[in-house]
């Protein structure tokens, strides 16, 4: 039984509000229906890594759904992040699982850069990581101290995006596509046949963190997302700079001799100067839309 409390009869019933199918369910986790029939008449449990999945295909909060009982140890980390076990072999760049499974069975502690390598893909600080192998070694470990102004972490991976956008997106029972239907989405914007089910199944699951462009703007369009956000970070960082450079040499009369960026990748001076007057007509009002109230009657 997984750390954190399942109730195959909760599962069914949130199932049945979200007018869900077993059959639905499981294609979008990839497993066969009879599975997910045994999971609600609790004949058998889904492993810990799969929750999360569940979770959202439900439409669900995942601690709502299946609450935790205690403080996670390092196995209930690594479950909440949907990889299994045998998965953190490609995160630590090692031939075998073996570092994660001795730290999760209270043998031997994590090298530090291993750590580190985990909290980045659990989504966790490495303090967090850090007092959950305490507990996985018998140790009593509170949940370290975080500063009150402290924000939950941004998504970042392919499979944090994907799950912020189902969150956020289909909310009152609304049902989010299934991975199949993504697939279809995304190949339709590109054209060509460049997706599956089973390849979005693993990059929602995080089995799979990367995808090429093509993918990349097919799952915003399948989100109803703006392109650059399933994009590398740096990449849309970059993107969004040269766009601001080119309105901003528009505005200079300078479209035939830009330049994108200032050395060691700091912003030049004319985009740092057209930006600070960006804002200053956001303020006051000078920009369509902004700051001003139409009157309709």
């Amino acid at each position: 039984m997984p750390s954190r409390h399942f109730d195959g009869r909760r599962v069914r019933a949130v199932r049945r509000a979200a007018d869900l199918t077993q059959s639905q369910v499981a294609k979008a986790l990839g497993i066969a229906d009879p599975t997910v029939a045994s999971w609600e008449t609790e004949q058998s449990c889904p492993d810990g890594d799969r929750l999360p999945a569940l979770a959202t295909a439900l439409g669900a909060d995942l601690d709502e759904l299946f609450p935790r009982e205690g403080l996670p140890d390092l196995a209930d980390l690594r479950c909440d992040a949907g990889y299994s076990q045998y998965q953190t072999k490609d995160i630590l760049g090692t031939k075998s699982a073996g570092p994660v499974a001795n730290a999760e069975r209270g043998v031997r502690r994590l090298q530090s850069a291993f750590a580190e390598a985990l909290a980045a893909a659990y989504g966790v600080s490495v303090q967090e990581l850090l007092a959950a192998q305490e507990r996985s070694f018998g140790n009593d470990a509170p949940l370290p101290q975080q500063p009150s102004d402290e924000r939950r972490r941004d998504p970042r991976t392919l499979s944090e995006k994907i799950s912020f956008m189902v969150e956020h997106t289909y909310q009152g029972g609304q049902t989010p596509p299934t991975d199949a239907e993504i697939a279809e989405i995304i190949n339709a914007q590109a054209g060509s046949v460049v997706a599956s089910d089973s390849s979005v199944h693993d990059l929602r699951t995080g089995a799979r963190t990367d995808a090429s462009p093509q993918i990349l703007d097919g799952l915003a369009a399948a989100y109803h997302a703006p392109p650059q956000f399933f994009r590398p970070d740096d990449e849309a960082v970059r993107e969004l700079a040269a766009n601001l450079e080119l309105i901003a040499s528009f505005r200079c009369g300078e479209v035939g001799s830009m330049a994108t960026r200032g050395g060691g990748g700091a912003l030049n001076t004319r985009l740092v100067s057209f930006l600070n007057d960006l804002l200053d007509d956001i303020e006051d009002g000078k920009l369509p839309g902004a700051g001003t109230d139409t009157d309709l009657d």
